[in-house]
């Protein structure tokens, strides 16, 4: 009997009720009997883009399910993840821009880099021994929480691909690409989760992981095994599960059955969306037919390549090419701040449905009316409410970095988005 569920929700208090009451009615009975048990939370931090663009894990449905762990007495919980090579090889903390760091200060969590963990040994194709975090095998109760996508190379990414981040530093990834999609399901079979949350409140489809468009769906799928889970993901993205590599790859294996197929096609699924393609360009295209991907990938891991990749005028032209999806640009966010524009505000809500910690929005920001007066010390500066405004009525104080660059490509089509 499969276990899999579907919610549907928008704003930070539907995520927190609804992820609550599905865990209590559906999955309680999974959660270890001893509160010291070693909790992992593992969500997708590709990049430094935050979830409002659709390509990392939702602070929100995070906290949704520590406030959950806690409320059950569990006190021994970690988020963890291998974010992105390219940022760990540029020294750059995806953790921190995301802020999973300042909300495991919130709510007293330990926050794990995997690129910096002790490692433990998984076989890949062809006898290759990669190295992963030594946490995912050790957790007591591991949840991972990864994000629906389109992905240029495995087709979509949910549940199945978010395993890669617990392979630890750039040495350990780079071994998946050998055969990626046999190497993901190889990397499901030696580490399985208890429990796969995932986070399709905002997607992202076109040429994802990082170059697509944001679309919000407001869906939270649940349940125990990520091959049914992904290819019901596939099913709602209307997309052929024979174009994700992962799923292809478990059919041709035998770990999807008939019984998977035909409960996903039966499901209820109160929405289905048609996500647009990773089309990618020409040069792409080429490089990455399985014919000659083996060859760009010799090529790849030589000394000369990385350091090529590492120098700016390299990394601006593989961006440019396509071949690179992330622009590491190395100014950090200079915060000094938040406040109302009051002339600008609407009073409409949206602000208040996307914050993490759930601070008074948007009256907090203003020093006038007495609201929320410790609303800093339960800001995570995640700026989900800066984005989501309208109007723009929240003004931003400092400098913004590398989050200027996100505003540049995303800020108009994210604030479309959530009206």
């Amino acid at each position: 009997m499969f276990r899999f569920d579907a919610i549907y929700v928008e704003g930070v208090k539907e995520i927190k009720s609804g992820i609550k009451q599905l865990l209590d009615d559906k999955y309680s009975d999974l959660f270890p009997s001893d509160k010291k048990s070693k909790i992992l939370i593992k969500p997708n931090l590709n990049s430094n883009m935050n979830a409002l663009t659709g390509n990392t894990t939702d602070l929100r449905v995070v906290a949704a399910v520590i406030e959950y762990l806690q409320c059950r007495g569990y006190k021994n919980i970690t988020i963890g993840e291998g974010t992105n090579s390219g940022f760990y090889r540029s020294n750059i903390s995806v953790v921190e821009r995301l802020r999973y760091d300042e909300l495991g200060l919130y709510y007293g969590v330990m926050v794990k880099d995997f690129n910096y963990s002790d490692t433990s040994p998984v076989t890949f194709a062809r006898g290759v021994v990669a190295g992963v975090a030594r946490e995912c095998v050790e957790a007591d109760f591991f949840i991972n929480i990864p994000k629906i996508k389109t992905h240029f190379e495995a087709g979509m990414t949910a549940c199945l691909k978010n395993l890669m981040g617990c392979l630890v530093g750039q040495e350990n990834k780079k071994k998946t690409h050998g055969a990626l999609s046999d190497n993901i399901v190889n990397l499901n079979l030696a580490i399985k989760p208890h429990l796969h949350i995932v986070d399709g409140v905002i997607a992202m489809e076109g040429l994802g992981p990082t170059r697509g468009t944001p679309l919000k769906t407001g869906v939270i799928f649940t349940g125990d095994d990520p091959f049914l889970i992904d290819l019901m993901c596939a099913r709602f993205a209307s997309f052929p599960y024979q174009k994700v590599g992962p799923l292809a790859v478990a059919k041709r294996r035998g770990i999807l059955s008939d019984e998977h197929f035909q409960f996903v096609k039966e499901f209820p699924l109160e929405r289905i969306y048609k996500f647009k393609p990773p089309a990618a360009g020409p040069l792409v295209t080429f490089i990455h037919n399985p014919k000659r991907q083996k060859y760009f990938l010799a090529i790849r891991q030589t000394p000369l390549f990385n350091y090529l990749c590492s120098t700016q005028i390299g990394g601006k032209l593989l961006y440019m090419t396509g071949l690179r999806q992330d622009v590491f640009i190395r100014d950090e966010m200079q915060w000094e701040g938040l406040s109302l524009i009051k002339d600008k505000c609407t009073d409409c809500g949206i602000c208040a449905k996307y914050c993490p910690t759930e601070i008074a929005l948007p009256y907090a920001f203003d020093k006038n009316a007495g609201m929320d007066n410790n609303w800093q010390e339960k800001c995570v500066r995640c700026l989900y409410c800066f984005s989501v405004c309208p109007t723009s009525a929240i003004e931003f104080h400092g400098t913004q970095g590398f989050m200027e660059e996100q505003v540049r490509q995303y800020g108009e089509i994210i604030r479309k988005m959530v009206k």
